[in-house]
């Protein structure tokens, strides 16, 4: 019984994975149309979840007041998102590009105390900081950058977790019997 239960489990998470791996090419080869879907989908979720916050204050007789402000909050957040989510998109890949640049000068600053100490790892941090400075001056300059490399890390989460899936669904018999 358990063995069938484990084994439908594997099955499951191969499925999920599989529809990880397709969300990933699809980030990797149209990151600005699946952005567009995304953000319109969700604001029109929060300007539905809006609307029926207002049924819901009408429906139980105007008493909770704080439904009509959360309800005008979910409606407003929703044209927001659906309408300037270029605006927002391009200011959350600007900010994290800014991180990434100073994480990578603050490794510099660090491979150049490590090198002081005569550190044997200085080399490799200052290779790694110059990587991760280049890295995010990329992110900062091409815009559907930051959606491919999270196209990239669900691709590969997605092959990874399809790998364990079938190991485990393999031990399973191993462990089992």
């Amino acid at each position: 019984m358990w063995k069938k239960l484990l084994k439908k489990s594997g099955w499951n998470d191969i499925v999920i994975s599989t529809l990880f791996i397709i969300l990933g090419i699809m980030l990797i080869s149209r990151p600005e149309e699946i952005m567009s879907v995304t953000s319109f989908l969700l604001g029109g979720i929060f300007v539905v979840m809006g609307v029926l916050k207002i049924i819901d204050y009408y429906s139980n007789g105007k008493q909770d007041n704080y439904l009509i402000a959360l309800a005008v909050v979910m409606i407003i957040v929703g044209f927001i998102v659906m309408f300037f989510a270029d605006i927002i998109l391009s200011i959350f890949r600007i900010l994290i590009a800014i991180w990434i640049i100073y994480s990578g000068i603050m490794n510099l600053q660090t491979a150049i105390v490590w090198k002081d100490y005569k550190s044997k790892l200085w080399l490799l941090t200052l290779l790694l900081s110059i990587i991760t400075i280049i890295v995010g001056i990329y992110i900062l300059v091409n815009t559907g950058a930051l959606m491919k490399t999270v196209g990239i890390a669900i691709l590969v989460y997605g092959i990874v977790d399809i790998i364990e899936s079938f190991i485990f669904i393999k031990k399973v018999d191993n462990y089992l019997d």
